[in-house]
Order: C-alpha cells, then structure tokens, then sequence
C-alpha cells in the first residue's frame, strides 16, 4: 500500500482528495500497488465532509508517521511549507507540490535533499496548473537542446488583456470585472506585476539551463501601464497584446524576462484567449511545440498534482531525475536582445521629422488616436533603443513586438 498526505484542504487539496478518492481503482492499477489517501491536513474542520476520516490538525501525525510515502502539499506560500517539506524529504518521504513560491525560492535546496534520501520532489502543477510542461521537459524532449521557451502563464492578465483587446474595456474597470470573478485577489500584485508568470519562468528557465535561475534577477514588467489606446494600435497592425514569459538559450547562455508584447497571428500564442495558459517550447530538432489548458483551477490543477503522485509512487524508493543540477545560471542582459518597438509619442505628423532624426526610417501607425502618433522602429536592441528614445520628448509608452 502507498500511503498519502495532502497538506491543505482548499480549492487544490480537495481536487487531490476527489481525484484520489474517486479514481482510486484506476491508480491503484497504474502503479501496482493498493494507493491510500491517509491523512488530510487542514487547520479548519468540516462537518459532513468525508475528508473528516482522515483529518489531522497537526502536521507532527504525518511527519511521523513512518507508514506515509507521499506528502502533498497544496497550501501555497513558503512557510510552513518550506519547514514542512524538508521534514518529509529528510525522513524518506516523497514531496509533491504545487507551490510556485517555494519552488523558485528553495527548489534547489530541495532537489538536494531529495536526492539524499533516495525519495523525489515533484512540482508540476506549479507551472501551468492543469497543463504538463515540466514532465515533457524531463522526459519527452530530452533529445532536444532547448532553444527557448515562450509562454502565457498568468490567467488573470490574459484575460484581463482579452477584455481589453476585444470590449474596449480599460484597465481599471476589467481588474475590477477580474476580482468580482474570483480571477484576481484584493491584491493583485503578483499577477498584474507579472511575479507569478516570473517564478514560474524562473522554474522554466531552471529545466532548460539545468542550472538554477533566481527568479529576483529577471527583469519582469506587468500589464498596469497598458490603455485602451495600447489596444487599438494592437488591431490597427493585426497583432495582439500578450504578457510573455520568455527563456531565449544561446549554447551556455541564457536570457529571460516578462514583459507585454505584440505578437502577429503567426506566433503560436496569438490565438490564446480568456483564462487559459499555454508553454511553447523551440527545440533544435523538433522546432515549435505548445502545451494548451487550463493553468489553473481545482481540477485541472488536482489532476497535474495527482500526476505527480503516481509518478512517485512507481518510484518509491528512489530520486526521479528531472528539475536542475547544482550551481546558478547567470542571466545574460534582456537589454542585448534584438527586436522592433511599437512606440507612442505626443504630438502628431508634425513631429514625423523628429522621429526619423531619432530613430531613421520608421512605420507610422495610423491608429485613429487623437493628440498622438504611433510608429514602429526598425530592429534594434533595447540599449540602442533607449539611447534613441532619449532624443524624444513626450514618448507615452513603448512596447516590444515579437515574432
């Protein structure tokens, strides 16, 4: 019998306890033994609840529990989490988690720890909720040197930019139309910051180098500066406005960042809409692949989570390979990066000559603005691009444009 404990009982924890509990024949069968959801933790109590036979309110019944094989924890935040998994790692305990923060803070430490005690530390729901991308890095494109990886892995902002882009809503009134549906929190920051898609590119970026990649040094832009008018100029050029989390890899280096950009109906993301997320990965032999669903949510998250639970549970005994060696990858400067701009600038045709002295030939963008002119600067890199931006007045804003 393969023993299990889901630490948290919310929106995740009782996805993973259902899924358990409802397929429990199936996975049994899967990983050859009996699998066995023993304790839940969970500081709340719940009346009528079938979790009420296996609740416990004191992580101390799990960590000493020698008959426990798996701990999963879905609480989020990095402690007690972090305390929590190093316990079950040191004392032969498998951990699962779907915990973004504490996978970008002390994956690392973690990995190690794990390896040490012949058990693993799994996190694929810690990336794309219901979407597997950290398995297909470990296992189905490992033949591939990993050119880069390019993805939409904030649902709120994603929605939030396609209300934008297709109502005209601005951005004040569709944060509030996000919150009222439960897509952002009272704060929400680490969304519209662009925190969460950094950590979990940071994460991304981690798989691909196999080196370690603090998310604290990736240069990361959210979405609170976009308008309305950023939108038009958006449809007027047959593009849409897309928050990426990029990892670029060059032989040893490696760049990243998030930040808005304007991709055309080629790109791969451009036709991803609403709440949904999505990872494409450039491989030297396969070229473009994209992992599509739902980055979020109780069940496609649970079943992401469960996943990992069925891969630890075949493996009992052992460190699955997969996530990163030791030692830190340095980032090379986003700002080296070459690319084109889509640019506002107050004023109007008048102030065409001050651009092209700026910047030489450019393309205007007749987007139907009043008391602004917008244009497209040809490829540069952003160092050069800021030298020539600093020879114009009134630059309203600047955004990226991709492939």
């Amino acid at each position: 019998m393969v023993n299990v404990a889901v630490l948290g009982y919310g929106t995740v924890g009782s996805g993973t306890a259902e899924i358990l509990w409802n397929s429990k024949e199936e996975l049994s069968r899967r990983i050859g033994d009996e699998i066995n959801l023993k304790y839940v933790l969970d500081l709340r109590d719940f009346p009528g609840d079938k979790v009420e036979e296996v609740l416990v309110h004191d992580y101390e019944v799990i960590a000493n529990d020698p008959e426990v094989d798996i701990v999963v924890e879905v609480m989020g935040g990095i402690e007690p989490a972090n305390t929590f998994a190093r316990k079950a790692l040191s004392s032969g305990k498998s951990f699962i988690t779907s915990n973004k923060a504490l996978v970008a803070e002390y994956g690392s430490d973690l990995m190690k720890l794990a390896r040490e005690n012949n058990v693993s530390f799994l996190f694929e729901a810690s990336v794309g909720g219901g979407i597997p991308i950290i398995r297909p890095l470990n296992t189905a494109l490992t033949a591939e040197d990993i050119e880069e990886v390019s993805g939409i892995l904030n649902g709120t902002t994603n929605y939030m930019m396609t209300k934008m882009f297709f109502d005209g809503v601005d951005y004040d009134e569709v944060l509030k139309d996000a919150q009222a549906k439960g897509y952002a929190e009272a704060n929400p920051s680490a969304d519209v910051d662009g925190i969460d898609a950094c950590r979990k590119i940071a994460i991304l970026s981690s798989i691909v180098s196999g080196k370690f990649v603090n998310y604290k040094e990736i240069y990361t832009e959210g979405i609170s500066k976009l308008t309305t008018k950023d939108f038009e100029y958006a449809k007027k050029l047959g593009r849409r406005i897309k928050l990426l989390a990029n990892a670029i890899k060059k032989g040893d280096e490696l760049t990243a960042m998030v930040a808005p950009y304007l991709v055309s109906e080629k790109h791969l993301l451009f036709n991803v809409t609403d709440v949904f997320n999505a990872v494409m990965v450039r491989g030297c032999y396969v070229g473009d692949v994209m992992f599509y669903g739902q980055g979020a949510g109780k069940l496609p998250t649970a079943s992401a989570v469960v996943g990992d639970i069925v891969d630890a549970a075949r493996s009992l005994g052992r460190t699955l390979p997969g996530g990163w060696g030791e030692g830190k990858q340095e980032l090379c400067d986003h700002k080296e990066l070459v690319q084109s701009y889509l640019v506002r600038l107050e004023g109007g045709a008048e102030r065409l000559e001050e651009v092209k002295a700026a910047f030489g030939e450019v393309e205007v963008v007749e987007a139907g603005v009043c008391g602004e002119i917008g244009f497209v600067t040809a490829e540069m890199s952003e160092n050069e691009y800021e030298e020539k931006a600093a020879k114009l007045s009134g630059i309203l804003g600047m955004i990226r444009i991709g492939e």
